[in-house]
């Protein structure tokens, strides 16, 4: 054994082959531990595992485990008006994750509701403001060639 020391601690090195769990950073040890890599697999894998007509007004949000790797909750934002059609597949979904991953990872399903239409006109309302405020900068421009060029862009925008 050889031994080094580092100004905040020491550490025993063992000539030979390390283990996997020593070669990995404190970071990535955490991640994994909070099962990082299983939330991102059903991130990378949702339409597959789920069937494109589920994934296309839904998405997994987060998960919440309660022991270790076993029995956890999974957060899904469904889009509004669809939450019967994911309440009728819980059951569903719950048994196509944990025969991917092969053993019991999901026990629940929450739901959690969002609006595309909402955020929609959000968008245009600021859009609109946003376009009225150059608008009045533009206007204040003394040349008139640049003023023109500028207004004919804000029409492009607008349209």
């Amino acid at each position: 054994m050889h031994y080094k020391q580092n100004n905040k601690e020491s550490k025993t090195y063992v000539q030979g082959l390390r283990s996997f769990g020593h070669t990995l950073p404190r970071s990535v040890k955490t991640i994994l531990k909070k099962n990082g890599y299983n939330y991102s697999e059903i991130i990378n894998k949702w339409s597959l595992l789920v069937g494109k007509d589920i994934s296309a007004f839904s998405y997994p949000k987060s998960i919440k485990m309660k022991n270790g790797n076993i029995n956890g909750t999974l957060i899904l934002n469904v889009e509004r008006g669809n939450e019967i059609n994911i309440e009728y597949s819980k059951r569903n979904i719950i048994n196509k994750i944990n025969s991917y991953f092969g053993y019991n990872l999901i026990k629940e399903i929450k739901l959690q509701t969002f609006s595309l239409i909402n955020n929609s006109k959000k968008e245009e309302n600021t859009l609109k403001k946003s376009l009225k405020k150059f608008e009045n900068k533009i206007s204040e421009i003394k040349n008139n060639n640049l003023k023109n060029s500028l207004l004919e862009l804000l029409e492009t925008i607008k349209k």
